[in-house]
């Protein structure tokens, strides 16, 4: 088979792989002449279009997005936006303040703008999807009442899909770019799977992360900057924030345990308790209560679920 890059500019440039993330997707960067460096994307058998077209409609709306500088599927070679990313930033010791501050503004933007036509997490949707919950983690559980309980909840909590969502929005896939102003000072990673949620959505990704504690004084000042800018009743969206928390870690709940049990990655049990801490957190909410009874009743902690 041919390489990808037979006949390119960037055809003789030193590689060195790139940490990965739980997908079939590869990251290798490569730096040629002068220390001018790229990143070659692999996603593997997932369509490149996706990434292209959001990565398109990112840099259009004043993002700090790759530019797709050659697509042979399944590789890209893209601009690299940098090397330290704001969880490295965070484990140096910059103020945790600024860096959140920085990726929320990014959600701020985000929230104004008409979002590119992409399929939309409906209450649906949002039951069906944490369906793989009962079937991987806890395969004794009511697949039925946790999908319909979880729809419920969205339809009465969150039940408007308004706002593009990048979906896997956490530190480690946001570059820190200090030297630069305003938009430009995050880079935006992985946002492939996007799609339109209720809005907040990537918020409680930013801030309910399952990869490390965000401390509590943090959740709160940047949920205040977020409603502050967005004139939002704090209080008032506090129950639609709690609803998408928990959809979501239901969710990855489900998704660790197929890494887990079908595709022998056991480096993901280790996050587990931090995804049903976050998801009992969330579940707290007073206007939680019947999903918490659900969890509850259908699902075990991850150490009595065998993930321990």
């Amino acid at each position: 088979m041919s390489d990808p890059l037979d006949g390119t500019r960037w055809a003789d440039w030193t590689a060195t792989p790139i940490a990965g993330d739980a997908s079939a997707r590869s990251y290798t960067r490569l730096v040629g002449p002068n220390d001018e460096t790229v990143v070659v994307m692999d996603s593997g058998p997932v369509e490149t279009a996706p990434f292209c077209d959001i990565a398109r409609y990112l840099t259009d709306n004043g993002f700090c997005a790759p530019q797709v500088l050659l697509n042979r599927h399944p590789h890209l070679v893209l601009s690299d936006l940098g090397t330290v990313d704001v969880a490295h930033a965070l484990d140096a010791g910059e103020d945790p303040s600024v860096l959140y501050a920085a990726a929320t503004g990014v959600l701020i933007h985000l929230r104004g703008l008409t979002p590119p036509p992409l399929p939309k997490l409906t209450p649906e949707v949002a039951g069906d999807m944490v369906r793989i919950t009962a079937e991987h983690y806890a395969p004794d559980a009511d697949g039925d009442l946790l999908a319909t309980t979880m729809q419920d909840h969205m339809a009465r909590l969150a039940p408007d899909p308004t706002t593009l969502a990048l979906r896997d929005y956490h530190v480690e896939n946001l570059i820190w770019r200090p030297s630069k102003e305003g938009l430009s000072r995050i880079g935006l990673l992985d946002f492939q799977d996007a799609f339109i949620a209720p809005e907040g959505y990537d918020l409680v990704s930013l801030l309910r992360d399952i990869r490390r504690p965000v401390p509590e004084e943090i959740v709160t000042e940047m949920t205040q900057r977020y409603c502050a800018a967005t004139s939002h009743d704090a209080q008032a969206f506090a129950p639609q924030l709690a609803c998408l928390g928990a959809q979501r870690n239901l969710r990855i709940l489900g998704v660790f345990a197929r890494l887990i049990r079908l595709d022998g990655k056991p480096k993901y049990t280790a996050l587990m308790p931090r995804v049903w801490d976050n998801l009992m957190l969330d579940l707290k909410h007073p206007a939680m209560t019947d999903l918490r009874n659900t969890v509850l009743s259908q699902l075990p902690p991850p150490d009595k679920a065998g993930f321990a």
